[in-house]
């Protein structure tokens, strides 16, 4: 009977030892699947590394810091101020970023200056990797020119725009690019553009022989028949209709360093009885009529014909008084009168209206069927 009790004693042991087996690899192996799995999905999911992904520009500029988004028409040529790299194979020493000097030259080892400016990236290239032949520095060079920073293509834009500041652009853009570059124009625009261009003016001949010597003194700046003679302007104005601007009628072409202004619009004030007093932009032809038309109108109390413009002279100073039928030109009989800006329309009182509106609203509707005697 012992030996029967010890061998059913072992298959026991041994089939409990079998279980807890089975029990660990049904564990492992499930740990083993999960794991697996996972590194599934991780592989799904991994992005493509970053020299695969799809290159993207955000071309809308920020301000004060625009891109290069606009094309010439032929190849830009390099000015002073401009920011050019330069990238030679098997010479890293001499690959490194210059800028153009005042006198169109950019400072390199071995070369020594170089001249730089009126020529293309091509160009240049060509000139540094022929000079370093020359040099013996390399047998066949291998150089690459590009422009980092177009100094010499800078613009300014300020005033009434979504996103004033200094932008830098390839070419000679027109106003209307320029205005879409800079995010628009802002609600209260007014009704012209300024730019500010430098002007560029011309050494008088040191020739004494010459007409342009004999007509222009640098230093008395004196006609020769003793007459002055006015100094040249440092910048010249331009001003540009909006209107004909965004109707296709005129564009301008803006040339490196012109400044544009676009200032707030102009406001005009109607005040006295009209429905609704107050200030109003001043669109480019607003006349009497519509002034009167954007206040709703005149009251009852109002005395339409003896209405007063306030008008600034902005040249004297001083302030006109225009004695002006509002009635008159409202119902055609006058011609209509344009308005400008700082204009203060006066729609003056009428006692005689007042007391019958007085009396019309303390007797209401029965007033009117007092008999008169």
């Amino acid at each position: 009977m012992s030996f029967k009790r010890s061998a059913f004693r072992i298959r026991t042991i041994l089939r409990q030892r079998n279980s807890l087996w089975t029990v660990y690899f049904v564990i492992l192996t499930s740990l083993w699947v999960m794991l697996y799995a996972s590194s599934l999905k991780a592989q799904e999911k991994r992005v493509t590394p970053q020299e695969e992904r799809p290159v993207t520009q955000n071309l809308a500029p920020n301000p004060g810091n625009a891109d290069i988004i606009t094309v010439s028409d032929k190849d830009y040529q390099i000015s002073a101020g401009d920011v050019i790299q330069v990238q030679i194979e098997d010479a890293p020493e001499l690959s490194h970023f210059y800028r153009v000097n005042s006198l169109g030259s950019i400072e390199m080892p071995v070369l020594g200056l170089v001249e730089a400016q009126k020529k293309n990236t091509f160009e240049l290239a060509r000139l540094i990797a022929t000079g370093l032949r020359e040099k013996e520095y390399l047998i066949t060079p291998n150089v690459l020119v590009t422009i980092n920073q177009y100094y010499s293509q800078t613009f300014f834009i300020q005033g009434s725009i979504r996103n004033p500041g200094v932008y830098q652009t390839e070419g000679r853009p027109s106003l209307l690019t320029m205005i879409g570059m800079a995010g628009g124009l802002a609600p209260e625009h007014g009704s012209t553009v300024f730019i500010l261009r430098p002007v560029k003016t011309q050494k008088p001949d040191p020739d004494p022989g010459t007409t342009k010597s004999s007509s222009y003194d640098p230093i008395t700046q004196l006609q020769p028949s003793g007459t002055e003679s006015a100094p040249p302007a440092d910048y010249e104005l331009i001003k540009v209709k909006i209107g004909q601007l965004f109707k296709g009628q005129s564009d301008q072409r803006l040339e490196p360093g012109d400044t544009i202004y676009i200032p707030r619009a102009d406001v005009f004030f109607v005040a006295g009885e009209v429905k609704a007093p107050g200030s109003y932009p001043l669109k480019e032809g607003t006349t009497l009529r519509q002034a009167i038309s954007l206040a709703q109108g005149m009251t009852f109390n109002a005395k339409s014909s003896q209405g007063v413009i306030f008008r600034e002279d902005p040249m004297v100073g001083s302030r006109q008084e225009l004695k002006v039928d509002i009635s008159a030109v409202m119902d055609g009989k006058k011609e209509d009168l344009p308005i400008l800006a700082n204009d203060v329309i006066i729609v003056p009182n009428s006692r005689t209206k007042s007391i019958g509106g007085t009396l019309l609203m303390l007797f209401g509707g029965s007033a009117a069927r007092i008999p008169l005697r």
